[in-house]
C-alpha cells in the first residue's frame, strides 16, 4: 500500500519561506511522478508543481513560477516544495500526489499540510 506523509506546513509571514516535505512508502519511489497541489477554502484543488519520475523535468503553475521549487531525493523517498516570497494567496492545504509511471490513471494522495501566510 502506497502511503504519502506531508510535513513542513505552518503559519508564516508574507515574504518568508517554507519547505514542505512528502515521504513516500510502500513502493519504489523512483517509479512515480510527484506533484504538489493546493486547495484554498471554497476553491478547487489545483496543481502547484510537478516533477517527473527519473529525468526530473519540472513544471509549475504560473502563480508560483520563480518563487517555488520542487525537487526530489530518490534515496530518501522524498519530494520537496521550497516556497519563497510567500504571499497570502499561497495559503491553503498542500497535498502531495504520486502517479505511477506504469499506470497514469492512478493517483495516490497524502493527508495534506496547512500553509497559512498572514501577518
Amino acid at each position: 500500500q502506497v502511503q504519502l506523509v506531508e510535513s513542513g506546513g505552518g503559519l508564516v509571514q508574507p515574504g518568508r519561506s517554507l519547505r514542505l516535505s512528502c515521504v513516500v512508502s510502500g513502493s519504489t519511489f523512483a517509479n512515480y511522478a510527484m506533484s504538489w497541489y493546493r486547495q484554498a477554502p471554497g476553491k478547487e484543488r489545483g496543481l502547484v508543481a510537478r516533477i517527473t519520475s527519473r529525468s526530473n523535468v519540472t513544471n509549475y503553475a504560473e502563480a508560483v513560477k520563480g518563487r517555488f521549487t520542487i525537487s526530489r531525493e530518490n534515496a530518501k523517498n522524498t519530494v520537496y516544495l521550497e516556497m519563497n516570497s510567500l504571499k497570502p494567496e499561497d495559503s491553503g492545504v498542500y497535498y502531495c500526489n504520486a502517479k505511477p509511471i506504469t499506470d497514469v490513471t492512478r493517483d495516490y494522495w497524502g493527508q495534506g499540510t496547512q500553509v497559512t501566510v498572514s501577518s
